[in-house]
């Protein structure tokens, strides 16, 4: 199974693809989507939806874990956010792609086993999931890896509750 986690934002989107198969997962790649400030939102979101798109036709993802959008202090953050995880989310349905999405406490609970974890705690654990030689940067790109590898997680919990196996 090939998994995209996805870290939405609009300066800069995360992203992580993460291989499970034989018991294990795998990087294969990961990395940011970067916009400038100095371009109008629609361009930035055209910039995000064009290298979005050339990663699910590149790897052909089976499933986009995405994170869920949570309270900023700063509402113009919120809905600047929101607005890149639109195009995300509509962009792998219109390619029929599978969605998931998770909070970030459910990403820290899959990923370090506790739900207040800072972020080189997740940072860490990444690292150690994925037998990294460092620890994956920036932030953005490490966690969307984790998101990755909570979709991972949550589908081998729901296989085990259904009697399944855990590989």
């Amino acid at each position: 199974m090939l998994v995209l986690g996805i870290d939405p934002g609009t300066a800069t989107t995360g992203y992580g693809l993460v291989k499970y198969e034989g018991g294990k997962e795998t990087l294969l790649r990961y990395g940011v989507i970067k916009t400038s400030p100095s371009q109008e939102m629609p361009q930035r979101l055209v910039k995000i939806n064009r290298e979005y798109t050339d990663l699910l036709e590149e790897f052909n993802p089976d499933a986009v874990a995405i994170e869920q959008l949570f309270h900023h202090k700063n509402a113009k953050t919120v809905i600047s956010v929101a607005q890149s995880r639109g195009v995300l989310l509509m962009t792998a349905a219109v390619k029929g792609i599978q969605i998931a999405e998770y909070t970030p406490l459910q990403v820290k609970q899959a990923v370090t086993g506790y739900g207040n974890a800072e972020k080189k705690q997740i940072q860490i654990m990444v690292q150690k999931i994925l037998a990294l030689d460092k620890l994956p940067q920036p932030d953005d790109a490490a966690d969307a890896l984790a998101i990755a590898i909570c979709y991972l997680h949550s589908c081998r919990m729901a296989n085990l509750n259904k009697g399944g196996r855990n590989s």
